[in-house]
């Protein structure tokens, strides 16, 4: 088993080839693989750590170009699952020279969305050392929003580290007033959380990164840090026994494309944890990736590996030490 697992669904992007178009108007596309937490898989096994990544595919070809990328990525695929009833989610996805892309997707009825609570059961935890949820799965439809919470049960009942984001994608709830209750309470289960400013102001009525981190130590015991993205600045950094701090971001020449971004911070975080940094050098590894992966148009193409790590960070002029 391995030491990084999470639950998601891939999705496979047919992006634009011609730039600033509308999505109507694009006729070129190319084709490649996201999905949230497959890109935090894929960035943490880049980083040299050994991943699983739970999902169910369509048994059709976009399931396997999926199932195909991610052995080539090496993420592991003991638990992905094939449905021979249901199709594989994708999405339309534009390209922009600047500022965040205009997406449509194509996931309700997907087969991840028939992911059920009872084939988790099957799932081994024992080498787990950190599990990462997400608030994607849980809104694709009634059935993964249960076999979600089963595994965060099992999580829990094993003292598995959690890391939680968000990642709030309104589209996929239909209703705010759920999506904001049902991800508070996700967050309950976590040790760390990782929400942006941005989703502060929805989830708990602040763009404060101290208040934000304030609400989610107060809602749960089981909360010990709360880290929150603030996007070029950097990211704030709160524990439950001590005052917080922030941890500068750093400069980017020019953005291509901020889609990974976040995923690229919570991939920072887990591995600097998964190697027993500082809290702050986690931060600070979080914002690196970041700044990487907006320079880049694919979801997950700049997460870097250890080498290249290091020389942004020398080039930077900064050390995690």
């Amino acid at each position: 088993m391995s030491e990084f697992l999470t639950i998601g669904e891939p999705v496979v992007t047919f992006m634009s080839k011609d730039a600033d178009a509308s999505l109507v108007d694009t006729i070129n596309y190319f084709k490649l693989l996201g999905g949230a937490e497959l890109n935090v898989a894929i960035g943490v096994q880049r980083l040299g750590h050994t991943t699983e990544y739970v999902s169910r595919l369509g048994a059709d070809p976009l399931g396997g170009y999926s199932k195909k990328q991610i052995l080539e990525h090496g993420v592991g695929t003991t638990f992905v699952t094939e449905d021979a009833d249901n199709w594989t989610g994708f999405q339309l996805k534009q390209m922009v020279t600047t500022g965040d892309p205009q997406t449509f997707n194509y996931r309700t009825g997907s087969a991840a969305a028939h992911l059920s609570a009872d084939v988790l059961d099957d799932v081994k935890l024992d080498d787990v050392k950190i599990a990462h949820m997400s608030g994607i799965f849980p809104a694709l439809s009634e059935t993964s929003n249960k076999a979600f919470r089963h595994l965060m049960d099992r999580l829990v009942a094993a003292d598995k580290l959690i890391t939680f984001d968000p990642n709030l994608r309104p589209a996929l709830w239909n209703d705010d007033a759920r999506m904001i209750r049902e991800i508070n309470e996700f967050a309950k289960s976590a040790d760390i959380i990782l929400p942006g400013s941005n989703e502060g102001k929805i989830l708990m009525g602040s763009e404060d990164p101290k208040d934000i981190a304030n609400f989610y130590l107060n809602q749960s015991e089981r909360t010990k840090v709360v880290i929150v993205k603030v996007g070029p600045a950097g990211a704030y950094v709160q524990t439950r026994d001590a005052e917080g701090f922030m941890v500068p971001g750093f400069k980017v020449a020019k953005v291509v494309d901020t889609v990974g971004a976040g995923d690229g911070f919570a991939l920072g975080v887990i591995t600097a944890l998964l190697e027993d940094k500082s809290l702050r050098a986690a931060a600070m590894r979080g914002n690196a990736v970041g700044a990487l992966q907006v320079q880049t148009p694919g979801d997950n193409d700049g997460y870097p590996t250890p080498a290249q790590l290091a020389a942004f960070y020398a080039a930077e002029g900064v050390s995690e030490d």
